[in-house]
Order: C-alpha cells, then sequence, then structure tokens
C-alpha cells in the first residue's frame, strides 16, 4: 500500500475549478517533487493533504487513513509561508514543537540551526525573511514523521544556502519516510528527487521516476518541464 494515495480529487474555489480529477500515490522511502508554474494547483493539493481544505470530490489516504487528526500526528508539513509567533524566541520555538510534538529531536533541531549560524536567543521578529524560513524548514526537518510535505521550502532561501538545505534534507528526514517537495526552482532541487509529478492547470499530465524520464527524454527534469510548459 503506498504511503500517500491522491484519487480523483476535486476542487473548486467560487466558479473556478482548481483541481480537476488528481490522481497519484507516492510509496515509502521517495523524494517526489511536484512540479508546476505557480498558479498551476500545487499549494491548494497540498492543504488538501494536510486537511487545512476541504475536498469537493475524491478521496485522500495516508497509511491508509483519511486525512483528519490521526494523520496530522504521521506528516510534518512546511506552509509556503510562516506561520510562527514573531515574538518568540527560536529557542522558544524550539520549545513549542518539542512540547507539542512526541516525535521532535530537540538535539537535531539545535544542530542544523547551529550549522546555520542561527541564534536560538534571537526573536523571530528580528530576523529577515529568509532566516524566518529557515528557522522554519528546520523544526519541520526535527521531527520523526513518515510524510514531510514541504511547500516552496527554497523560495525565499538565498543560492548559497540551497545546497545545505538540501542536502540537509537528505540526511535528516526519517529513515523510511517520505518527502513531496512542491516547487517551481526544478533545476535547483531536481538532484535529490526519485519521483516527479507534473501538474498543470489543475491536472496531472505526468508521474514518473527521474532517472527513467530523464533517460527517456535524454535532458534534465527542468529542461523537459520547460519544453512541456512553454509559454
Amino acid at each position: 500500500m503506498a504511503l500517500l494515495q491522491v484519487k480523483n480529487v476535486y476542487k473548486s474555489f467560487s466558479d473556478k475549478n482548481v483541481l480537476k480529477d488528481v490522481s497519484f500515490s507516492v510509496e515509502s522511502g521517495r523524494i517526489v517533487g511536484l512540479l508546476g508554474k505557480n498558479g498551476t494547483g500545487k499549494s491548494t493539493l497540498i492543504k488538501l493533504i494536510n486537511d487545512l481544505l476541504t475536498i469537493d470530490k475524491g478521496e485522500i489516504l495516508i497509511n491508509g487513513e483519511k486525512v483528519g487528526v490521526k494523520t496530522k500526528n504521521i506528516v510534518s508539513y512546511l506552509p509556503e509561508r510562516t506561520y510562527l509567533d514573531k515574538s518568540m524566541t527560536v529557542k522558544k520555538a524550539i520549545d513549542y514543537f518539542s512540547d507539542f510534538y512526541e516525535d521532535f529531536d530537540k538535539v537535531l533541531a539545535e544542530k542544523l540551526l547551529n550549522d546555520l549560524k542561527l541564534d536560538i536567543n534571537q526573536k523571530l521578529s528580528k530576523m529577515s525573511k529568509g532566516m524566518q524560513e529557515k528557522v522554519q524548514l528546520v523544526l519541520v526537518l526535527s521531527r520523526k514523521a513518515e510524510l514531510y510535505i514541504l511547500d516552496e521550502p527554497l523560495g525565499g532561501v538565498d543560492p548559497a544556502t540551497r545546497d545545505y538545505i538540501l542536502d540537509t534534507i537528505l540526511k535528516n528526514f526519517n529513515i523510511g519516510a517520505s518527502v513531496l517537495i512542491s516547487t517551481h526552482l526544478i533545476s535547483d532541487i531536481e538532484r535529490i528527487l526519485d519521483d516527479v509529478i507534473f501538474i498543470d492547470d489543475g491536472k496531472i499530465v505526468l508521474t514518473c521516476p527521474s532517472d527513467e524520464l530523464r533517460k527517456k527524454e535524454n535532458a534534465s527534469i527542468d529542461e523537459i518541464f520547460r519544453r512541456m510548459f512553454r509559454c
């Protein structure tokens, strides 16, 4: 049984169909890229998987369970925008996560923050947007979850830090767990992807193992994506 199963999912807002008969699955132990241009439905789909929006039609299962309270305990989610209380220090945010999540590894969080040269005694309000996003990513990766869902994890991060973050994702997510990464920065992230899912205009247009797709098309994932969705 796949860790994540999305089955014939539809979602509309007012009169706009945002997701149209979306189906795919994510197996355990895989890093999967959900790849698409801005405004194609990636964030809406991720919010549905995290039970932050209600499905109009279809079904989403995580470990065989419908999304809900039980699945929140096995999913570690990085939203596109920071949600942390800016009045907290980084240390306070660590303590908050440690109290709230039984699977949170405080030692790992402090190590990753130290590697990124982030001061745990500094208030989040005194940090740049990029620094706040690094803190939130560290908190998410420091849980021993079964499924990590990262929505644009590199969006506010400088290019010099991106490789470190990608290596951190590779080294620190729970063994046997899976990672679903939503991004439009394909060239930056494709080296860590086992599988890719292309989404366009609310529909899944391609799912494939990364190496198989590169071999078939004799091109990088980024080049293939640009060909398919050239304006």
